[in-house]
């Protein structure tokens, strides 16, 4: 089978909106140079679309355009290293998602362990914040609920009164080995984090970790988050003012 023709029969097997780069084909057909002329051309004649440098990806048309990939196949490269989780999306890549605001972001924000310097695909700008807990498949959605936590005054197009009221509704829907995770999770989290946890724990009626929570927290600390206390009937009992 000629290059071009297994490159195509290829990418007709990919799904809609998925990315990847001449790696995919390399398997295959050892040539790098004629992979890369081969996509390239398809790029020109509109079979696929380029992303960025060496990175393409099979539109999904519609009646309005093409549609771009997900966040997900966007940077699924920065995400995980030859099949191995290095990476999650988190901040305005998942507040929509979880429920938290209406706005959807050009900024992708990852957390890794490692960071690295900001770099831009396409119309994202993507940027990288610290995890210091070790990331795994089951528990990136409750990182990344203690991440909505912790830059909950960076929610845009929502208020912290409103935020704590879905984060609530969320937690109510963990099980309690959840919860149990959650809260060993939030130990290498700052304090207002774990405070705020504390008291939307509290409001969702889970007590049973509430020293654990308390155990590290400075009692003379205040913790400023405003229209908190609206909201949370116990937010007094956790420092936040």
């Amino acid at each position: 089978m000629k290059t071009t023709d297994y490159i195509a029969t290829t990418i007709d097997r990919f799904p809609k909106g998925y990315v990847f780069t001449y790696v995919d084909f390399t398997t295959v057909v050892n040539k790098k140079e004629a992979v890369i002329k081969a996509l390239n051309r398809m790029v020109v004649s509109g079979k696929i679309a380029k992303l960025a440098k060496g990175k393409y990806y099979k539109p999904e048309n519609t009646p309005f355009g093409n549609l771009e990939p997900n966040q997900y196949q966007v940077v699924k490269d920065l995400l995980e290293d030859d099949g191995r989780i290095i990476g999650y999306l988190t901040g305005y890549s998942i507040y929509n998602q979880l429920g938290l605001t209406t706005q959807i972001s050009n900024t992708i924000q990852i957390a890794r362990n490692d960071i690295r310097p900001s770099l831009n695909r396409d119309r994202y700008n993507i940027k990288f914040v610290k995890q210091k807990n070790t990331i795994t498949k089951e528990n990136i959605p409750l990182l990344q609920l203690l991440d909505a936590i912790k830059y909950i005054k960076k929610i845009p197009d929502s208020s912290i009164a409103a935020a704590c009221l879905r984060l609530v509704s969320l937690l109510k829907g963990l099980s309690e080995k959840e919860i149990a995770t959650v809260v060993r999770l939030a130990q290498k989290y700052p304090p207002a984090t774990r405070a705020l946890l504390g008291a939307l724990l509290d409001e969702a009626e889970v007590s049973q970790f509430k020293e654990i929570l308390l155990k590290n927290l400075n009692p003379i600390t205040n913790y400023k988050l405003s229209g908190v206390q609206t909201v949370l009937k116990n937010a007094e009992n956790w420092n936040l003012i």
